[in-house]
């Protein structure tokens, strides 16, 4: 396995994007070839993807930094692997990497959320340091 960071569109990557999103939410819709550009673009995220020996993509995460005044920070969304390659380290891999990453940028807190009905995901956070947190966490559905 090897754990890459994307820099580059593909059509390869369009397509593995849209394969492996839907495991996370029945609300996924497939996103098009400009949607992944703007999103590789973005100055402060950074996708991360795992490939199979064989070079199919497995896994992604997403890692977006900011600054805000007190300190930089991270936050880690959409980690997701593929059916095939569930409880291989795939998404331990994806992590190491992602949070290796966030050091060499001086970040000093990477946070995370999770759906309690992901059993494995949350046993997988907690085992690498990862600490529940007792807050509210609030959204506002723009869309």
């Amino acid at each position: 396995m090897n754990i890459e960071l994307v820099k580059e569109y593909s059509d390869e990557l369009l397509e593995a994007i849209n394969r492996l999103m839907p495991r996370l939410t029945s609300n996924f819709g497939q996103i098009d070839e400009e949607y992944l550009k703007q999103l590789l673009a973005e100055k402060n995220s950074h996708l991360f993807i795992a490939r199979a020996e064989n070079s199919l993509i497995i896994g992604a995460l997403t890692l977006n930094i900011f600054t805000i005044p007190t300190s930089k920070k991270a936050y880690i969304e959409d980690v997701v692997v593929d059916n095939s390659a569930q409880g291989k380290g795939v998404g331990k891999a994806l992590l190491d990497a992602a949070i290796c990453y966030a050091r060499e940028e001086k970040v000093v807190q990477v946070e995370l959320t999770s759906n309690p009905s992901r059993v494995a995901a949350n046993k997988l956070y907690q085992k690498l340091g990862f600490e529940k947190r007792e807050t509210n966490y609030y959204k506002l559905q723009l869309k």
